[in-house]
């Protein structure tokens, strides 16, 4: 049973009992019956704001997700095979540079950090390759 239906519920007891609202008990119960109505109608509001605002994070959440895959790309999952990704450490500055296959393909780059051309050779042996 909601607040406001127990109150409903008390108003009635009270009318049925017929109080006598000039003497001073009674005022004070009916005063009391009074303030919890208007608590329940406040609570009934402040329900209703917030079924109000869930509905709108859920639609923000919903927007917000749309937005984070358009800038981060992630349409292809978790499970991506997109391309490999790969960590080296440029000779000349000592930093960790991540690369991806298109540059591995391209033989070389400069470094973003020191300038220093790195050159990538991918032709080897098997037995190199076992290795």
């Amino acid at each position: 049973m909601a607040i406001s239906e127990k109150v409903a519920y008390l108003k009635g007891l009270a009318d049925g009992m017929k109080l006598d609202a000039d003497k001073d008990t009674n005022k004070l119960i009916l005063a009391m019956i009074d303030t919890l109505d208007e608590m329940a109608a406040l609570v009934d509001e402040i329900d209703e704001d917030l079924a109000d605002a869930e509905e709108h994070i859920d639609e923000v959440d919903e927007c917000l997700a749309d937005v984070e895959d358009i800038v981060y790309g992630d349409e292809c999952g978790d499970d991506c095979c997109c391309g490999d990704f790969y960590e080296i450490t440029c000779p000349g500055c000592g930093e960790t540079i991540t690369i991806d296959d298109g540059i591995l393909d391209d033989g070389a780059m400069d470094c973003p950090n020191c300038g220093k051309k790195l050159e990538f050779d991918l032709d080897f042996d098997d037995d190199e390759a076992d290795e």
